[in-house]
């Protein structure tokens, strides 16, 4: 499956918005870097909490304001409420091809978008210096896209590489800083 063929799909930020929210939306960019803005993008996502174009607005908000805990917590919602679209099951960790396959046929641009968030919330847990919890991610990843479309297998990569030589059997700390992602 070529995950960077967009020709036949719908992607997420085609799916209609209530007009009060897409003005939050833009509220909250003209207002970015005030407290302001996150009201505005929180008072959207109560006006269409199923919305993957707010929860991507929420996402990118707290990850550019260093707010990692919360971007995790947005990311991992994306993946609940795009899993749950496609019938994926909750755990991540049960994705196999035979799933992929059928949520492809669902709705490719989806599925495209949940892989996405579940590389998005790797990257957050290594910015915050959890590579044990990064790592499987990462690695189902690179499981389900063979030809490293999504780049998660060259991201792992760079992470083994630096990981100290005994990480592995002491704690699963970082033998390094990641600083961008």
């Amino acid at each position: 499956m070529d995950l960077l063929d967009f020709s036949d799909c719908k992607l997420y930020f085609e799916d209609p918005l209530p007009a009060a929210a897409e003005a939050l939306i833009a509220e909250a960019s003209r207002e970015y870097g005030s407290p302001g803005a996150e009201l505005a993008l929180l008072r959207a996502h109560l006006l269409a909490p199923d919305n993957l174009t707010v929860l991507v607005g929420i996402y990118r908000y707290y990850f550019y304001q260093h707010r990692l805990e919360d971007a995790l917590q947005v990311a991992e919602l994306a993946m609940q409420l795009s899993g749950r679209q496609l019938g994926l099951p909750a755990d991540w960790a049960l994705l196999d091809e035979r799933r992929l396959a059928a949520a492809a046929a669902a709705s490719f641009g989806l599925l495209r978008f949940y892989l996405l968030a579940l590389k998005a919330a790797s990257v957050v847990l290594l910015r915050l210096g959890r590579i044990a919890d990064s790592r499987p991610r990462l690695i189902k990843l690179a499981g389900l896209d063979s030809r490293d479309q999504l780049g998660a297998a060259k991201l792992l990569e760079v992470v083994d590489e630096f990981r100290s030589p005994d990480a592995s059997t002491a704690s699963d700390e970082p033998a390094f800083n990641l600083a961008i992602a």
